[in-house]
C-alpha cells in the first residue's frame, strides 16, 4: 500500500500535468495564427471539412494510428497510449471551449503566444513521458514501424509527419511559417526538456518516497510505544 501511494498516484498526477501542458501548448499554437504542428494541420483540416471538434479528430486519428501500430507490431499498445489519445483530445476541446485563450491583435503577441506554445508542447511531452506510462499514439506508430522494417526513428518520424502535413494541407489545414518553425525546433526543445523533466520527476518521487517512509517508520514507533 505504501509503494502504491508513494509511486503510482504521484506518477498519475505527473502524467496528467504533462498532458494538460501539452494540450495547452497545442491550443496556443492554434490560437497564435502562425501555423501548427503537422498532425494538427491534419486535425484542423478534418474539422474544417467534416465538422466535430479538433479534439475529437485528435482522438479519432489516434484510434486509427493505434490500430495500425497494433497490426504492424502484432501486439496491443500500452494503456498509456490510449489514455494519452483520449485525454489530450479532451483537454484541447476543454481549453477551446473555455475561450480564455484568444489570438492577440499585435504580431508581437502572436510570436510570444507561439513561442510559449512550442515550449509547453515540448515540456508537456517531457513531463508525461517522465511518468513512464507509455508513449503516445504517434510515438507508438513510429516505434512499431522502425522495429518492423529496421528504419531509423528519425526517418520514420519524418515520413509520418510529412504524410500528415500533406493530407492536412490538402484539406485546408493551417500551414504557415510556424509549421516549419515547429518542425525545426520541436526536436531540440524536446531533447532539452526530456532530461530536465526526468531529473525533476525522479527527484520529486524520491523526496515523496522518503517522506512516506519516514512517516511509516514514525507510525510504527508510535504503535510500538502504545503497545509497550
Amino acid at each position: 500500500m505504501l509503494k502504491k501511494r508513494g509511486q503510482v498516484v504521484p506518477r498519475i498526477a505527473i502524467y496528467l500535468v504533462g498532458l494538460l501542458l501539452m494540450a495547452l501548448g497545442i491550443v496556443l499554437l492554434l490560437k497564435s495564427d502562425f501555423g501548427v504542428a503537422p498532425w494538427d494541420v491534419l486535425h484542423v483540416g478534418l474539422y474544417y471539412n467534416l465538422g466535430l471538434t479538433i479534439g475529437s479528430w485528435t482522438i479519432i486519428a489516434g484510434v486509427v494510428i493505434l490500430t495500425v501500430s497494433a497490426i504492424i507490431a502484432k501486439e496491443i499498445p500500452q494503456i498509456g497510449a490510449f489514455t494519452n489519445m483520449l485525454l489530450v483530445g479532451m483537454f484541447i476541446d476543454l481549453y477551446l471551449l473555455l475561450g480564455f485563450i484568444v489570438t492577440p491583435d499585435h504580431i508581437i503577441g502572436k510570436i510570444v503566444m507561439f513561442a510559449f506554445g512550442l515550449l509547453f508542447s515540448g515540456y508537456g511531452m517531457g513531463i508525461y513521458i517522465s511518468a513512464q506510462f507509455g508513449a503516445g499514439p504517434r510515438d507508438s506508430l513510429m516505434i512499431a514501424v522502425s522495429e518492423r522494417f529496421g528504419w531509423s526513428i528519425r526517418s520514420v518520424r519524418s515520413v509520418i509527419e510529412v504524410v500528415a502535413l500533406v493530407i492536412g494541407w490538402g484539406l485546408g489545414g493551417p500551414v504557415f511559417w510556424g509549421t516549419i518553425a515547429f518542425g525545426v525546433s520541436i526536436g531540440p526543445i524536446s531533447g532539452m526538456a526530456l532530461p530536465h523533466c526526468r531529473t525533476m520527476t525522479n527527484w520529486w518521487l524520491a523526496k515523496l518516497k522518503d517522506k512516506q517512509a519516514r512517516k511509516h517508520m514514525g507510525e510504527e514507533k508510535t504503535n510500538r510505544g502504545a503497545f509497550l
